[in-house]
């Protein structure tokens, strides 16, 4: 990756991370430490792979984003604004009567969210659908889904990927967001996922390992996904849950509260630094 897409990829993850501690605080409620373990394949996903328009956001022909952890709207939305598709002032609304921008995505809506999320393990298969969809009409786009790692513990999840696998669908990245925590508490004491590379194997995809705050390797295997015929690929993708906010990262706490007035400004500060 040149140096100057890089720097700027980092550029717009440090802004979503700023947009999203000012959504939740300024709402009094969401989910900032998830929201930020994604921050970067956000950053890259809305910064440089999907093929999308803010000014067409249903263009039939756009590559799908499914966030199938609909709980971590608050990367979702930063990124949508950072792309265009709102206002950035909008942010603000985050989670208030009548705002666009609810708890969990809604594609009736938000311009920009492909399907709505919040049952954790449905935006998989919507997404399956989708890339399966696609096939059927003949169509080029890609369709992307996060997943959570505690939100693979749901048993939708895995039909999913047998789908996806039974079908082919090499127009489907599923991306795991591995940070390690749930809102119980890490993932191995609550219900432990692991192993995810063989598992998903198991299942028939491709699968790519990364470190998911590393741009160079997020490049990296999207640009091989693309390389991909005839089976789904899986990006599981280590993370620290809250990066960026040192009182936040791998701290479950964070999981689902917002921050008050002076510990949202010592997170605005650090992640201005």
């Amino acid at each position: 990756m040149e140096k100057s897409t890089r720097e700027t990829l980092q550029q717009l993850a440090k802004n979503i991370r700023i947009d999203i501690v000012e959504e939740v605080a300024a709402a009094k409620s969401g989910h900032p430490g998830g929201s930020l373990s994604i921050a970067d394949v956000m950053a890259y996903l809305y910064g440089k792979e999907l093929r999308v328009d803010p000014k067409d956001p249903r263009d039939p022909d756009r590559d799908r984003f499914v966030l199938s952890k609909g709980h971590c709207a608050p990367a979702l939305y930063a990124a949508l604004a950072e792309k265009g598709f709102f206002p950035k002032e909008e942010l603000l609304t985050l989670r208030k009567m009548g705002s666009r921008l609810q708890g969990h995505p809604d594609m009736t809506l938000t311009p920009g969210v492909d399907m709505s999320a919040g049952s954790l393990g449905l935006g998989v298969s919507a997404a399956a659908g989708m890339a399966l969809a696609g096939k059927i009409a003949g169509k080029d786009y890609r369709v992307y889904t996060i997943v959570g790692d505690g939100e693979s513990e749901e048993g939708q999840v895995w039909e999913a990927s047998m789908f996806a696998a039974h079908y082919k669908l090499d127009n489907f990245c599923l991306i795991l967001d591995w940070n390690g925590l749930q809102i119980d508490g890490p993932i191995a004491e609550v219900m432990n996922s692991a192993p995810h590379k063989e598992k998903f194997e198991a299942f028939g995809f491709h699968v790519i390992s990364i470190d998911g705050h590393d741009f160079d390797q997020i490049e990296a295997a999207f640009n091989e996904a693309k390389t991909v015929k005839g089976k789904p690929t899986a990006i599981v993708m280590k993370t620290v849950k809250g990066k960026g906010v040192s009182f936040m990262e791998n701290q479950v706490g964070w999981h689902g509260k917002a921050p008050n007035e002076e510990q949202k400004i010592q997170a605005l500060a650090e992640l201005n630094a």
